[in-house]
């Protein structure tokens, strides 16, 4: 036999044998069969034992229940809402402004631009010329207009700020209301708690997120500030001078949320 032969009759038997093979399967795996090739365009595909299941790959892709949610889901909401609201938002020290020569406090700040802060200070009074050392305890409002940014840096200006504070002395040998042993109205104010007033700038840098340890903005601000019995000595004696009644204060402030 001819070579040509021998591969003409080889040809012919795997023709025969191809055309027997698709004979041999059943038609449950014919199925599965063309169900995978067609399946095979999508992106995933999922194979369960009686069927095949196909998914496709969107990016972000976010399955929302279709069910209503419950009035106990709303109120874990609200409850785990208003608990981090009470998380204090940035820390400062203030050297001096009618509340003690140095002071340390927290606070808040809240509205559409963070244009409002409420601060709580702890403050410490040196004994001068009395007895003892004394503590002190501010509830300040601030309030700032304007940021302004400086271009091109990561600088910003708050040319304004401005508010009020109350302060109180803690201890025994100052009151609300005058004692008994002093006639009525010989005083007319309280040696407890005073009410202050304040105007300053500020300025702001915004720390490099890659730098960032324990905040993520650092602000130096000045404040000039007055209480309500400077006001009424400064009206009431003629001969006194702004540096009798108004005091100087500085302050950092550090941005932790």
């Amino acid at each position: 036999m001819s070579a040509k032969q021998f591969i003409i009759k080889g040809l012919l038997s795997v023709a025969v044998v191809l055309s027997v093979l698709p004979l041999s399967v059943s038609a449950q795996e014919q199925d599965s069969i063309h169900t995978e090739s067609w399946l095979s365009l999508r992106d995933t595909i999922i194979l369960v034992k009686y069927d095949t299941v196909w998914m496709d790959s969107k990016p972000d892709s976010v399955v929302q229940s279709i069910g209503k949610t419950s009035r106990y889901d709303h109120r874990v909401h609200r409850y785990r809402k208003r608990w981090e609201a009470l998380i204090p938002t940035h820390t400062k020290i203030q050297f001096a402004g009618n509340m003690g020569l140095l002071s340390l406090g927290t606070g808040w700040d809240y509205g559409k631009r963070n244009q409002w802060e409420t601060d709580l200070f702890l403050g410490v009074l040196p004994k001068y010329d009395s007895k003892r050392t004394k503590l002190t305890l501010t509830l300040k409002q601030n309030y700032l207009p304007w940021s302004l940014h400086i271009k091109d840096s990561r600088f910003s200006v708050e040319p304004l700020s401005c508010g009020m504070y109350l302060n109180t002395v803690l201890g025994s040998e100052f009151w609300v209301k005058e004692p008994e042993r002093y006639p009525k109205g010989y005083y007319g104010f309280s040696s407890k708690v005073r009410i202050n007033a304040f105007l300053g700038q500020r300025i702001t840098y915004d720390i490099d997120p890659r730098r960032r340890f324990t905040a993520k903005a650092i602000t130096f601000f000045y404040e000039l500030s007055t209480s309500d019995l400077y006001i009424v000595s400064a009206f009431t004696n003629q001969y006194l001078k702004p540096k009798d009644y108004l005091s100087l204060s500085f302050g950092l402030k550090l941005q932790l949320l």
